[in-house]
């Protein structure tokens, strides 16, 4: 059915060519066709127009052509060839009607165009180039615009679909790659202009170098990619490309002028791919042209074009030679005559009857101004379609339809569903590098992002507000930055320089180095400064510590002489005629009777030791010195145990060996140092240098042979203008060593003792809270050489000012103390530590708690003595008390003879027994 349709409209076609030139003859046009070397698409679209022409006689002309072809470098060479075929036709009396200018740019077209211009040489070019581009034909007066023509070639016009897209898909950054079927070279200006999008164009590089060419322009903050080339060429750069560049922070968009699929071995991309494609309504002359005349050179849109255009431009010499409106007395200048002032005038409306043809077109029609300057605004318009391409194992798996884009300066794009194309764009995702530091960075693996902490909720404060998302990475060695002796940079600084970082996040001081090679944003957090951290010195409690005043033989012995001497009071007791026990009688007035026993001594001498005292003292003088001797040594010892327990529990909380980095400087027993590679490395570090310099400059000036006696003495002084304090200091680090890693200055510190004590200094944030969720830590001093903290970025990078506008919000609403009071105070991994005894503060229960045990020990002890009595009391043998008149009535039963004998001695007895019943009465009894 096809092939008949295509028969029917080639027969139609005919007929209504030989019915337009039934009273016509045919018009002989001599065509100077001037093209560049490899442009072998005009060559061949060339001679098929005309051999079209040939097998159409219809058509009323023949066509005289005479070819040139030159190269883009030679002007000289080329300049020549064009005129000596031009002078060749002349001198035959071929004068061309028209020059057919195929060129491309560069070299070669501006010589056409300089010869054209300077003979006014009717001509019709398809040479690449927008408005003022054609620079020999940029300031043609009106005359010479009517007959010096340019049609921009699809090659020229594909490109703006780039304009479209960035718009359409608000882009802000972009890599154009293109190959040899592209010139892009008029474009670097024109093509994004007033568009806020940076953008690269280049040349696709060579294989060797086409990976490291994509990893520039990443490193240039791009990340989307637009191709354009052959399908070849698209093929190459698509795997030359990293695995990486395919994820959801890239886009790539493909076009080409060739028909074909794309493929590469990639492994799981997508890309967005434009193809032009022909007017349905010319499709049926393309096929005629492609199987009848061998119309296949490819590019196919290319070859259609040149064929389109010759034919037009022959068509329009015919009609302005059948309606005799070409000039018939033109003259022509040779090369030679042409002296830069004699340039012919021609009246040749050349432009209204090339706008005026209506033949078919073979690819799509043309759109030529007719009010806005011709040259740079007429084309060819086609339409590209649009499609999602996904790549898989090297092979198109999918392909979904877009929409699609008309040709054109400013033509927008038409998309079937938004939602597709979203699925496209680059999401803007930062690459951000940082170091594990808590609580502003901390590994976690159920976190979104890996890592959580006050940096991660700020970065997304600031990418709610921004609209962006970012990929968090750790930087190798775990250092923010410093620069080294040779002026080059480590840790997240140099990735920043290198590109390979769009931020550096964490707790990152400004520094006035860091500066030079970086930006940074507003700070995001207080004046940090540098502090020290020590071991919280531990005071050992104890319950008894009231009985370690003393050491263990010093309460042996106190023990000891108190046996010692209650053994010695009941000897002089017992032995001494005048003690109680040995003179009853004459003490038996006296209100208190005191015998000394063991018992007894045993508690006057323990008794005596307390405020309480002892009690009625021995009557015998020898007693009295005993107890007299004991009292002043209990004296002594009480007094001189009270002075020592208050300074014994004192002295553990007025240890306090460094308080400031003045202490810490002037002392050796503690060892001390940074971070290595840290700012308060760099800090010290580079206070020894300054302290080194100076010294040297006053020892520079002291030693002055030009200085006066009175000018030397101004500088001989004791001191030197500059101590040599941090010199010191950095030297003792450097014999310390300096940790590499916070956890490995951790460990030193906790194992540090009294003897070998060491001393952390780093920044105040994160000292702050270590000992925040350590009891074990604490911080010594004030701070000092404060700096503010502030996220880092690449040098002339727009985010600095993005993220300062972001900053200043969050800080205006205060979200920043909000982020502060979550990772300082409501910290999860907070410690609950017993408050410090300070100096002001009493005796501690743990201290003197021991007292209170005594006590409770004492009561138990007791309780179970008189468990004790009660049961000696009641158990033991008890003799029968009975009165006087029951004991005579027995004795004068059992034995009345002897009565009368016993009567003194039951009587002396009786006597006893009543005073024993006096001393345990009945009740007492009773009770029991």
């Amino acid at each position: 059915m096809t092939q008949w349709k295509m028969r029917l409209n080639v027969v139609i076609f005919l007929f209504v060519s030989l019915k337009s030139v039934t009273a016509q003859s045919t018009q002989n046009i001599n065509v100077l066709f001037i093209n560049e070397v490899d442009n072998d698409q005009a060559t061949q679209a060339i001679d098929i127009a005309l051999t079209y022409i040939q097998k159409n006689p219809n058509l009323g002309m023949s066509i005289q052509l005479t070819k040139v072809e030159g190269n883009r470098t030679d002007s000289k060479k080329f300049l020549d060839t064009i005129c000596a075929s031009y002078t060749d036709l002349i001198s035959k009396n071929q004068s061309p009607h028209i020059v057919l200018d195929t060129t491309i740019t560069g070299v070669a077209s501006e010589t056409v165009k300089s010869i054209t211009s300077a003979l006014a040489l009717p001509t019709i070019s398809a040479s690449f180039g927008q408005e003022g581009d054609l620079r020999q034909w940029r300031d043609i007066n009106e005359q010479k615009s009517n007959f010096l023509l340019q049609v921009m070639p699809p090659a020229d016009i594909i490109p703006e679909v780039i304009r479209s897209i960035v718009q359409y898909m608000n882009i802000t950054n972009a890599a154009i790659l293109y190959d040899n079927s592209f010139v892009m070279d008029h474009k670097y200006k024109a093509l994004l202009q007033n568009i806020p999008t940076r953008h690269v164009i280049t040349a696709i590089a060579e294989e060797a170098d086409r990976r490291q060419q994509i990893e520039k322009l990443r490193n240039l903050d791009i990340n989307n990619f637009f191709v354009l080339g052959s399908l070849s060429s698209i093929k190459a750069v698509l795997e030359s490309a990293p695995k990486e560049y395919f994820e959801r922070n890239f886009a790539w968009h493909v076009i080409t002028q060739y028909n074909g699929d794309i493929t590469c071995k990639c492994d799981n991309a997508t890309v967005m791919y434009l193809k032009p494609v022909s007017d349905p309504l010319s499709r049926d002359r393309l096929g005629l042209l492609k199987t009848t005349y061998n119309l296949k050179k490819e590019p196919e849109i290319t070859s259609a074009f040149y064929f389109d255009l010759a034919l037009r431009s022959f068509l329009t010499v015919r009609d302005m030679l059948i309606s005799g409106t070409w000039q018939s007395n033109m003259s022509y200048l040779t090369c030679d005559d042409y002296d830069g002032k004699n340039t012919p005038e021609r009246a040749v409306d050349l432009k209204s009857y090339f706008i005026g043809i209506t033949e078919p077109t073979t690819y799509g029609n043309f759109s030529l101004a007719t009010r806005t300057p011709f040259n740079g605004y007429s084309y060819m318009k086609f339409d590209m379609d649009i499609s999602s391409v996904s790549i898989l194992g090297g092979a198109s798996v999918n392909t979904k339809n877009l929409g699609s884009w008309t040709a054109g300066l400013s033509s927008p794009l038409s998309i079937v569903e938004t939602e597709d194309i979203k699925n496209l764009t680059a999401d803007v995702v930062y690459r951000v590098y940082t170091v594990v530091q808590a609580p502003f960075i901390i590994k976690d693996p159920a976190a979104p992002k890996g890592y959580k902490g006050y940096c991660i909720d700020l970065m997304n404060e600031i990418a709610k507000y921004l609209k962006f998302d970012y990929e968090i990475k750790e930087v190798e060695d775990q250092r923010f930055g410093n620069m080294d002796e040779k002026g080059e940079w480590n840790g997240v600084v140099r990735k920043l320089i290198d590109k390979q970082a769009d931020i550096g996040l964490g707790s990152m001081s400004v520094m006035a180095e860091r500066e030079t090679v970086i930006d940074f944003t507003v700070p995001y957090y207080d004046l940090v400064g540098i502090t020290i951290m020590m071991q919280l010195p531990s005071s050992p409690s104890s319950l008894f510590k009231f009985l370690t005043v003393l050491e263990t033989n010093v309460w042996l012995c106190i023990l000891g002489a108190y046996f010692f001497t209650s053994f010695l009071m009941w000897v002089f007791d017992r032995y001494s005629p005048y003690s109680y026990q040995n003179n009853r009688e004459k003490y038996k007035d006296d209100d208190e009777k005191r015998e000394f026993n063991i018992k007894e001594c045993l508690w006057f001498c323990m008794t005596s030791l307390t405020p309480q005292g002892g009690g009625e003292a021995p009557k015998n003088l020898s007693g009295r010195l005993v107890a007299a001797t004991w009292w002043l040594f209990g004296f002594i010892i009480i007094a001189s145990y009270t002075a020592n327990l208050a300074a014994f529990l004192t002295v553990s909380r007025l240890d306090t060996p460094v308080e400031s980095l003045d202490d810490l400087a002037k002392q050796y027993k503690i060892l001390y140092a940074p971070l290595n590679g840290s700012s308060a490395m760099t800090y010290f570090k580079r206070m020894s240098d300054i302290e080194g310099r100076f010294y040297e400059i006053w020892k520079d000036m002291s030693l002055n042979d030009s200085l006066s006696p009175v000018e030397r003495s101004k500088l001989a002084v004791w001191d030197y203008p500059v101590s040599d304090k941090y010199t010191k200091m950095w030297q003792a680090m450097q014999e310390a060593g300096l940790p590499n890693t916070l956890e490995e200055a951790v460990a030193r510190v906790r194992n540090s003792t009294s003897a070998t004590g060491f001393a952390f200094l780093g920044d105040a944030t994160d000292i702050r809270y270590l000992v925040l969720t350590n009891c074990d830590l604490q911080i010594v001093g004030e701070e000092f050489s404060r700096k503010p903290y502030a996220i880092a970025v690449q040098q002339g990078s727009p985010l600095k000012d993005q993220f300062n506008n972001a900053i200043l919000m969050l800080l205006n609403k205060r979200q920043l103390e909000k982020l502060k009071e979550d990772w300082w105070k409501n910290d999860e991994f907070q410690k609950t530590c017993e408050k410090p005894e300070d100096q002001s503060d009493g005796i501690s229960i743990q201290n003197i708690g021991g007292v209170f045990i005594v006590i409770f020990v004492g009561i138990g002890m007791a309780c179970i003595t008189l468990v004790f009595e009660y049961w000696y009391y009641k158990y033991r043998k008890n003799p029968k008390i009975t009165d006087v008149a029951e004991a005579e009535n027995r004795l004068k039963n059992d034995n009345p003879n002897g009565y009368e004998k016993q009567e003194k001695g039951f009587l002396k007895n009786a006597l006893l027994r009543t005073r024993t019943q006096q001393q345990f009465p009945t009740g007492f009894r009773s009770k029991f």
